[in-house]
């Protein structure tokens, strides 16, 4: 059964058909009174923004309501009957089969987007200058092929201590009180990985970006020798202690790859749990912390196989990937 995305109330219909897909109108949820879920009428474009944002309601729509509560007006089949014409485009039956293939074709899909910003990452001793990127040879696509069977096997270890990490959390949590919340009663364990994998879309986002725009070596070496020319009226800081703080922001010093995937991808990773799970965020920041534990291990076992072959020294590839992968 759907639940309310504002409240998280299992609700019997989201919204009513009439005549066809396209004209309907949404159900409001009977314990707050809001619509039960508003983004049945937004667009795949609009849903991808709001996870990049991490919306809560969006989690609670993919996750729970993607394809149910249509009640098509003149028909008395419970909404999980209807056919599947009565629904707007895009939505697909809810069912363990169903959700189990949305999580192979998304973190196929995700995946290889992770494979490419770690080939641009090791496969370049200086980020900055795109001469020296490695270019599509053999070479080039073996050792792409590597990192990719590396994030694989990295992905399936994180995602296999999380759940593993979930299943003891709630099986120590204390039975909840009646009434059951749409949530917990609605959860099932494959619901943990494709939580997991809509979060990484925040940060493959920005690392995605962060590889095809990536700052120009020599112009940064240029600015850190020449003084820039600043507006007449501009405010600079001259206190050493601001002045320390503000270098630590350098390009040349801080590790904008790193902050993101690890701090944005395990602060997104752990709202998206607090979503599914519906306990304290202790809980799941001790979750993230155990899968990131698992996949340190998996990091270590295939970090050599994965640097040999990348066109750079093979000991320097293999110490980078492991400061791109371990938190």
């Amino acid at each position: 059964m759907p639940i309310c995305t504002s409240c998280a109330q299992p609700t019997a219909y989201l919204y009513t058909v009439y005549n066809s897909a396209y004209n309907f109108r949404l159900e409001q949820c009977t314990a707050c009174h809001a619509f039960a879920d508003p983004y049945v009428e937004h667009d795949t474009l609009t849903l991808l923004l709001d996870l990049i944002l991490l919306k809560r309601d969006v989690y609670r729509h993919l996750l729970y309501n993607r394809g149910l509560g249509a009640r098509k007006v003149g028909h008395k089949t419970p909404a999980k009957a209807e056919d599947s014409s009565t629904r707007p485009s895009g939505q697909v039956r809810h069912s363990a089969r169903s959700r189990w293939w949305l999580i192979a074709r998304l973190g196929s899909a995700l995946i290889c987007v992770d494979a490419f910003i770690r080939w641009t990452h090791i496969s370049s001793s200086h980020p900055g200058d795109i001469s020296e990127m490695a270019t599509w040879n053999r070479a080039a696509i073996a050792g792409f092929v590597r990192i990719l069977v590396g994030c694989f096997f990295e992905t399936a270890a994180f995602h296999a201590g999380v759940v593993l990490a979930c299943y003891a959390v709630l099986k120590l949590l204390p039975s909840p009180r009646s009434p059951v919340s749409g949530i917990r009663e609605q959860f099932r364990y494959s619901h943990i990985p494709l939580t997991l994998f809509y979060s990484s879309l925040t940060k493959l986002f920005l690392l995605f970006c962060l590889s095809v725009w990536r700052p120009d070596a020599t112009k940064a070496g240029l600015a850190t020798h020449a003084r820039p020319h600043l507006h007449p009226n501009a405010t600079t800081f001259t206190h050493p202690v601001v002045v320390r703080a503000l270098e630590l922001l350098d390009e040349d010093k801080l590790d904008r790859e790193w902050v993101v995937r690890n701090v944005l991808g395990g602060m997104a990773a752990g709202f998206g749990l607090r979503v599914v799970l519906d306990c304290h965020p202790i809980l799941t920041t001790m979750i993230i912390i155990a899968g990131w534990l698992v996949k340190t291990a998996v990091a270590n076992l295939v970090s050599g196989w994965v640097g040999t072959g990348l066109g750079v020294d093979d000991k320097a590839a293999e110490e980078m990937w492991l400061a791109y992968s371990i938190p």
